[in-house]
């Protein structure tokens, strides 16, 4: 287990024979042209002429605009390329760097820097971090990462301000471990971590949901005497409430108060939407009004989060009464809270209502906003009333509001939703016709659609077609394609799409890893599932227990059962919970393996840990009572367990099926029947495992007519019998000594394909023949030979009797 071995090199880049053309247009792709020509040679030398001259003596203003002139016509490299080996290259260098910076061309701005590489000191630090600044403006994270590191790599000594931009944009691309790792070094290197800093990252542990990393944070800010302010907090409060820990949150709110640090809206609206969240309804107004005693009016985050929490709580009139308080209050909500309240009553199933108050909103003056057009259209689908899908889009035109393309992408969701895959091209020609273009969760839609249908000539279409087109796929795009290509087990090219992946720095997230070892697990390829969990370390990505369940169920379905307790032992080392599944899986691999000691050792050690079974639980641990010395003891005492624990799910065919056919085989036919009754009571149909278990019942009752009857049901329920379910009636007429019926059941069985076992052929034979029915065992013998099966061990003296 431990002897991990790194991935072979696989391709990183997808190149699909065919290119999709939904997306193109039937006219010619614009020709851009060339309205302005460079300015002839001889100005374009009187411009650079002077400005050598006025850097020369310093000029930098006059200077300053030669340049804005000349980066309106000419190439980053062109300019570069006239001074390179100009001694006013550091200060020419310096001051187009500000002029690009001045005049937002930010993409020119990093041309340069990268230019400059190892003369990255021609640059002065303020316009560094402008640049950085800029590209985050943009949300071009990883440029900005990439510049910084850069910078660092040539020895330029940053200050507190850019390391705050690369730490903001390893959070941005949430990279939590290599922002940590960048704190740290401003720490080494005597920058002062401040509170801007912290926020970021506790704000990004906390959308991580890492909250108890995210205190850490908080907590180290006293010893290191760095003052928590209001967004500190509140970023810490917004953690502990999105994972249900309200009142840790309201702990935090008394901190404030110690910590003299006031409250703001945002404090209350966190409190308020956390409570809101848990259905605490009293509570919420409770904080709604010490809002409004600090002198804060409720805004639309409050009144969103209210209307969340009434729906939440199913309570549709309380939400509906606040809204019609607010219309007598003369309360104008804003966009956000009107949104709230209709995607609220939509969620409900209530789109009809949603669609009159959003009428009535725009009676009342609101001007109508294509976000709540969008909600309701989103609830009419959600429901399947396509009709009113259509009606609303109209009535949104009508109203002056462009559909955008997320309108078209809840079209195009449904359509694919219902595998209507025509009018998914009927709505993508729309697009094109109404000038909107697809998106990146337009692709992810139709990428994950295909896959689904494990068409994937069609998926890598679709990629190569979004990229063509200038957009970058995202980790949902990745995912979905990566999805599909593991549960169609096509693992080689579901790396090469992660590897096209990594290589067009998209950052796989855990949920991705997981996909490809999970994938490699299904296949018992376990060896190819540690090498994944090896590179998702070396990527800097943790594992989670999902992650380690994953593999630890893989190494019980392959009866590796030590290495599974040892990756236990791992999950705990990590500071990770065993859950349900991490048992579950434990006491199904014991249960394979038949030790009933050890499998009730880890039930018994779940209920401890306050782990509740599941119905997943309970069929192994019937499983390995089935030859045990105590078998129907151990039974008993799991079905008295199971009335009293409410199980969820409640228990299904495959519990009820194992129950049937233990009490069957130790011969207890009356208790087998009775929990068939119970199955079929709670709506659970019987399949072949079920009557395999009830006929092997009643004959070991003698009841071989009950057998018959159940044979008869399974025809007319269109069950085909299996070899097993005929080998049981041959093998149970053969014990009641009834030769006739078994050899009748042994026709039939072969008539339609199918052999039985030696042992049973050798049982009937041997029956017939003290039967003196030599023909038929004589018949049998020679079928069985004649197939392969192996000789019956009569058979000689059966022919030589029949000869006679």
């Amino acid at each position: 287990m431990h002897n991990l071995h790194r991935f072979d090199k696989l391709a990183t880049t997808i190149n699909p024979p065919l290119t999709c053309k939904f997306f193109r247009s039937s006219t010619p792709f614009f020709h851009q042209q060339q309205i302005n020509e460079n300015p002839p040679q001889n100005d374009l030398q009187e411009h650079l002429k002077n400005l050598q001259n006025h850097l020369q003596q310093q000029h930098t203003e006059a200077a300053k605009q030669i340049l804005n002139t000349l980066i309106q016509e000419n190439s980053v490299s062109q300019l570069y390329t006239h001074f390179q080996d100009s001694p006013t290259k550091p200060h020419f260098s310096n001051l187009l760097f500000s002029v690009y910076l001045e005049s937002k061309m930010v993409k020119q701005a990093e041309e340069l820097y990268f230019m400059l590489r190892g003369d990255v000191k021609f640059v002065s630090l303020s316009s560094l971090n402008v640049l950085l600044e800029s590209l985050i403006s943009l949300r071009l994270y990883k440029n900005c990462l990439d510049v910084f590191n850069d910078v660092i790599k040539w020895g330029v000594r940053v200050d507190g301000f850019s390391y705050a931009k690369g730490i903001e944009s390893a959070v941005k691309l949430g990279d939590l471990g290599k922002a940590l790792k960048l704190m740290n070094s401003m720490r080494d290197c005597g920058v002062r971590v401040d509170n801007f800093v912290y926020n970021v990252v506790i704000g990004g542990s906390c959308k991580e949901r890492r909250v108890f990393d995210a205190r850490r944070l908080f907590d180290e800010m006293v010893e290191r005497r760095v003052r928590r302010c209001t967004m500190t907090y509140n970023v810490l409060m917004d953690g502990y409430c999105k994972i249900g820990k309200v009142d840790e949150a309201f702990k935090l709110k008394k901190m404030m108060r110690e910590d003299n640090v006031e409250p703001n809206i945002v404090t209350f609206n966190t409190l308020v939407g956390g409570l809101c969240r848990l259905g605490k309804m009293e509570e919420a107004d409770c904080v709604v009004e010490e809002m409004k005693s600090y002198g804060f009016v409720p805004n639309g985050y409050t009144y969103s989060a209210l209307f969340d929490g009434f729906l939440r709580c199913d309570d549709v009139d309380s939400s509906l009464a606040l809204y019609e308080e607010t219309v007598k209050r003369g309360v104008q909500l804003n966009e956000y809270a009107s949104n709230g309240l209709l995607n609220g009553l939509c969620k409900k199933g209530r789109t009809d209502k949603a669609a009159e108050i959003l009428k009535k909103m725009r009676e009342n003056g609101l001007a109508p906003k294509e976000m709540l057009f969008n909600t309701v259209l989103n609830g009419y689908c959600k429901e399947g009333n396509i009709e009113k899908a259509f009606s609303t889009i109209d009535e949104m035109e009508t109203s002056g509001v462009k559909p955008s393309c997320f309108t078209f992408n809840v079209m195009i969701t449904k359509f694919c939703e219902l595998g209507m895959m025509e009018k998914v091209n009927e709505w993508l020609r729309k697009m094109l016709e109404k000038s909107v273009s697809p998106n990146v969760q337009t692709y992810s839609i139709l990428i994950n659609k295909y896959g689904r249908m494990r068409d994937f000539v069609r998926c890598f279409e679709f990629l190569e077609e979004m990229v063509n087109n200038g957009l970058k796929p995202n980790v949902i795009t990745y995912g979905s394609l990566i999805n599909s290509l593991c549960k169609d087990h096509r693992l080689l090219e579901a790396d090469v799409v992660l590897n096209d992946m990594i290589s067009r720095g998209v950052k796989p997230n855990a949920k991705i890893y997981n996909m490809l070892i999970e994938g490699h697990c299904m296949k018992g390829n376990l060896a190819d599932a540690f090498r994944c969990l090896e590179k998702m370390l070396e990527s800097g990505e943790e594992a989670t227990l999902v992650t380690y369940n994953i593999l630890l169920n893989g190494l019980c379905k392959k009866g590796r059962i030590k290495e599974a307790e040892e990756l236990l032992a791992l999950i705990q080392l990590r500071g990770l919970t065993p859950n349900v599944i991490t048992y579950n899986s434990l006491i199904s691999g014991y249960s394979d393996a038949g030790d009933t000691e050890k499998c009730f050792e880890l039930y018994k050690k779940m209920k401890t840990s306050g782990i509740k079974p599941t119905t997943v639980t309970i069929h192994p641990l019937i499983k390995v009572c089935r030859k045990g010395k105590n078998a129907l003891v151990l039974i008993e005492k799991i079905v008295q367990e199971m009335s009293r624990m409410d199980l969820s799910p409640p228990p299904d065919r495959l519990v009820y099926n194992e129950l049937i056919y233990c009490y069957a085989l130790h011969g207890e036919v009356e208790k087998s029947l009775s929990t068939h009754v119970e199955m079929v009571e709670q709506g659970i149909p019987s399949d072949k495992k079920t009557y395999y278990s009830l006929i092997m019942a009643h004959l070991k009752a003698g009841n071989c007519q009950e057998a018959k009857n159940l044979v008869d049901q399974m025809k007319a329920n269109n069950i085909v019998l299996n070899d097993e379910t005929y080998n049981i009636l041959i093998e149970g007429h053969c014990k009641l000594e009834d030769f006739s019926g078994a050899y009748v059941w042994y026709r039939e069985m072969v008539d339609n394909g199918l052999l039985p076992v030696v042992n049973i052929c050798n049982e009937l034979v041997s029956g017939l023949r003290e039967e003196g029915r030599l023909e038929e065992a004589q018949i049998i013998c020679s079928e069985m030979s004649s197939k392969g099966i192996g000789e019956c061990n009569t058979n000689e003296e059966l022919t030589a009797a029949v000869k006679a």
